[in-house]
């Protein structure tokens, strides 16, 4: 297959499945773990930010427990995850280790990322953890998941941890080359896909079939996780996890597996989701230099900037920008409650710290959380 162009995004959120990483249900492969470690070990040599998603505790559970069979009971699946995560994460941490790089522990539920507080707060550190160099290593929290909350499949929280991290690369890492046209394991004239658009309709169709016994999910998982992706501007590469040295291929930019293009870039994506998702739960009024910067610089909104304050938002909620005159020109994701807010207007972003005992970020609307009207 011809060489594309080396992958030049710098964020990546890496998807490993059950499968894979408990060599079909005997144990965490541990070579397969040291050999994932060191290629990402080597990406971040390189200054890409790498984000795990990691299946394998239900299954790892399982094997500790000598249990043959994926329980149907949510209980015992809660038990198996338990007693699965603790091997789970001290495989990646003792690989990563050998490369003196440290690990974190995530464990999400679907309510962390629908409700809006505890989605900033995942967000916030997994941004923090990332500047830090340190390897995140994010899992579905099965133990206390319920029916209601509960993501499904990993597949499906990668891609919302995409989405969180505003990561450039979504890469799922699975036991086939790719998204085939039809199902080679039943079809051998089975062709693979190397490139299409994320949310093509044709996807679901070719993607259609039976999830694997340990994991939820199957390849028609893995192409809607793909769309989801995309909605923030994230692409998707699908590839063969045991392909040798297959994250540093995709980075030199070898045709390996499926790529799925988002329509959009990340940034024009987010913002299309900012200017038609959202209720707006304030206001700001910008004095005429903030005014200026925001309509013809395409700067981030300061709270030396803000004049006056309406409303009762919360931190993470859209708030409209109105100018000197009073139009309305701008909305945008704010940083600080509106009784913080008031108190830090018209003051520059170094008294932040003075006036609030802490500081979340300089900006009150960062430029990628804020669209022009």
């Amino acid at each position: 297959m011809m060489e594309k162009p080396p992958l030049k995004r710098r964020r990546w959120v890496v998807k490993v499945g059950s499968s894979l990483l408990t060599a079909n249900g005997r144990g965490l492969d541990q070579d397969i773990i040291a050999a994932w470690a060191a290629q990402i070990a080597a990406l971040r040599a390189q200054g890409i930010e790498i984000v795990m998603v990691s299946s394998g505790a239900v299954a790892e559970g399982m094997v500790r427990l000598n249990w043959n069979k994926r329980p149907a009971a949510l209980h015992e699946l809660q038990a198996a995850a338990a007693v699965g995560q603790m091997g789970l994460i001290q495989a990646w941490e003792s690989h990563f280790q050998r490369h003196k790089l440290h690990t974190a522990q995530i464990l999400l539920t679907h309510d962390d990322l629908a409700h809006r507080q505890r989605y900033l707060n995942a967000r916030s550190t997994l941004w923090t953890l990332l500047q830090l160099g340190v390897i995140p290593v994010v899992n579905e929290n099965d133990t206390v998941a319920t029916d209601e909350i509960k993501f499904g499949d990993n597949d499906t929280l990668a891609a919302l941890v995409a989405n969180l991290v505003e990561a450039d690369l979504l890469i799922i890492l699975t036991d086939q080359e790719g998204l085939f046209d039809k199902d080679p394991r039943k079809f051998p004239d089975a062709k693979l896909i190397p490139e299409v658009q994320a949310g093509d309709p044709q996807l679901e169709e070719w993607a259609a079939g039976s999830p694997g016994e340990l994991g939820r999910g199957g390849m028609l998982t893995k192409v809607r996780a793909a769309k989801r992706a995309a909605a923030s501007g994230a692409a998707t590469v699908i590839a063969a996890g045991r392909a040798p040295a297959v994250l540093q291929k995709l980075a030199d930019g070898a045709g390996l597996g499926t790529l799925l293009r988002p329509a959009q870039n990340r940034v024009v994506a987010r913002k299309q989701w900012l200017a038609s998702h959202l209720q707006v739960k304030g206001k700001v009024t910008l004095d005429v230099g903030a005014t200026k910067v925001i309509l013809e610089g395409g700067k981030s909104l300061l709270p030396v900037g803000v004049a006056h304050v309406e409303g009762n938002f919360q931190r993470g909620e859209v708030v409209a920008c109105v100018s000197h005159d009073g139009k309305e020109i701008a909305r945008g994701l704010v940083n600080y409650t509106a009784d913080e807010t008031r108190r830090i207007m018209r003051q520059p972003s170094t008294k932040i710290l003075e006036i609030l005992g802490y500081v979340d970020e300089p900006e009150l609307i960062h430029r990628d959380n804020l669209v022009l009207i």
